[in-house]
């Protein structure tokens, strides 16, 4: 069997011991198993004796010993007696499946969709003409300025990564280029997170709902996915707890909390300013680690400023104060001087927390277009670097002329939010009047953002709704799917991004399936 000089292998392993959070014996860990993971080391190769390699490292056999520890835990290393340990080259299987997110976007969906059903199953929303324009405005010189290298930018383009945090300094947050890594969207960005920082087996606390490509992305890494607070009546409009954080630490130390306090998918909401202190005071004296998911915060709608959620009841007369918002005219649309969402970008609740233990996920994709794959983490240079070898793995450098679009998009930034603005809060009255009128009986939370109303069916099971809808040609997610522990039975997410005809069209489908699939 191949082995590896402790030498060499210090060598590769160069800037480990002061890259990304956890103990040092987790940190040797995680480099190892990249170096595995990347084929650098070769598996099957034995690693070096804990005290040999403890001594070229210059740390103490016992941070040598935990890391090989975890290691076989995760069945990266195998201990052959009489030869050392030996670097497999691949841990085990975890036998994780995804959900299917994305059926929404093949042509099975779309056929049936035009075979006279609805596709209620995906939020994406139309593209923007901007993206267009952009493109068409591109010209020889703007690509030729790079073609002198070789094209791989495994960061992203320099003016790029200068304009998001140009981006981030705008809205009083300062921000470096070299805080920046341009990712093919914030569902990469994401992926990266899950396989940088967290191990097999690592607790990470998620909101209950969520993302639920988080959700897939940290499952398939092995996560123990734990839910903090709720989406009921009794939760005053957030979604999710700071107090049940504080409590759960109390118990376990979790490896990092996932978040998106801003335009939350799937229910909209964002938290208000005293939300975002309590959970900035709680992650600050617990030195937790954060991913801020900042993804659908350009869609914010800027109606809900005056604290009150909406919330629809049984009679569907309006919110709890016994108004209806469905006009938007309530003075907290950004245009009466307070500096709404149309001027700057939405600051980030991380902001206020240390650069070195926090990840800021962002995304051009959902406020210009799907089709426009640029993303990008902020975070500290060494956690950037720590994501970034991972990505060149992958696919070594975003579309450098998806970058050239992208930069030109950033100075379009306020039209785009205004746009955006005004075509969501219209849509989004138009399909809570059409539920208002159509199923009287259903029940949300008028949202603060994106492009979906996420609606309880009282007494339905979602879950077999969903199923019994796809057979009448209905594609629609249950509410089960965003949930870390299966929950949300009785609740839908109902797209409204391209308009109500499709949700129209469904609406008696939904309504006679809910009657059928009795939870």
């Amino acid at each position: 069997m191949a082995r590896i000089a402790s030498t060499r292998l210090s060598r590769l392993l160069t800037g480990w011991s002061s890259e990304g959070p956890g103990p040092l014996p987790r940190r040797l860990a995680d480099a190892l198993r990249e170096l595995a993971a990347r084929g650098d080391v070769a598996g099957g190769t034995v690693l070096p004796s804990q005290r040999e390699l403890a001594l070229v490292l210059g740390v103490s056999r016992s941070t040598v010993t935990a890391a090989y520890g975890l290691l076989e835990s995760g069945g990266w290393l195998e201990s052959v007696r009489g030869s050392g340990s030996r670097l497999r080259g691949s841990g085990t299987a975890d036998g994780y499946v995804t959900e299917g997110r994305l059926v929404s976007f093949d042509a099975r969906s779309r056929t049936a969709a035009s075979a006279g059903g609805a596709d209620l199953s995906s939020g994406a929303l139309p593209g923007l003409g901007a993206v267009g324009e952009a493109v068409a405005a591109l010209t020889g010189g703007d690509v030729g300025a790079l073609l002198g290298d070789d094209g791989y930018h495994p960061y992203g383009i320099p003016a790029l990564r200068e304009g998001i945090a140009a981006y981030y300094r705008a809205a009083g947050v300062p921000t470096e280029a070299g805080q920046i890594l341009v990712t093919s969207g914030s569902q990469q960005a994401v992926w990266l997170v899950a396989q940088a920082l967290v191990e097999p087996g690592d607790t990470v606390v998620v909101e209950n709902p969520t993302y639920r490509g988080a959700l897939e992305a940290l499952r398939a890494r092995g996560a123990r996915l734990v839910p903090v607070g709720g989406d009921g009546p009794a939760d005053g409009g957030q979604s999710a707890d700071a107090a049940a954080l504080r409590r759960l630490c109390a118990r376990v130390r979790p490896r990092l909390v996932y978040l998106q306090p801003t335009a939350h998918n799937p229910t909209g909401r964002s938290m208000d300013g005293a939300a975002r202190r309590e959970w900035q005071r709680v992650l600050g004296e617990r030195e937790l680690f954060v991913v801020e998911d900042t993804a659908c915060a350009e869609l914010s709608l800027g109606d809900a400023a005056d604290g009150t959620d909406g919330r629809y009841g049984v009679d569907g007369r309006g919110g709890a104060d016994g108004t209806d918002r469905a006009d938007g005219r309530d003075g907290t649309d950004g245009t009466d001087g307070t500096g709404g969402v149309d001027e700057v970008a939405p600051v980030p609740l991380v902001a206020e927390l240390p650069m070195g233990a926090s990840v800021t996920v962002g995304t051009l994709s959902k406020l210009f277009w799907g089709g426009l794959r640029v993303g990008w983490v902020r975070s500290s240079p060494q956690v950037v670097a720590r994501l970034a070898k991972i990505k060149t793995s992958v696919d070594l450098s975003c579309s450098v002329v998806d970058q050239l679009v992208a930069v030109r998009l950033l100075d379009r930034l306020p039209e785009a939010r205004a746009r955006r603005r005004a075509e969501l809060r219209g849509r989004r009255d138009a399909a809570e009047a059409l539920l208002r009128a159509g199923a009287p009986h259903w029940e949300w939370a008028r949202p603060a953002g994106g492009p979906a109303l996420w609606v309880r069916v009282p007494g339905a099971d979602t879950e077999a709704l969903a199923q019994l809808a796809r057979r009448h040609g209905v594609s629609v997610v249950p509410g089960s799917a965003f949930s870390p522990v299966d929950g949300f039975r009785d609740r839908l997410r109902l797209p409204y991004g391209h308009g109500t005809d499709a949700l129209a069209a469904a609406l008696p489908t939904l309504l006679e399936c809910a009657e059928r699939a009795v939870g």
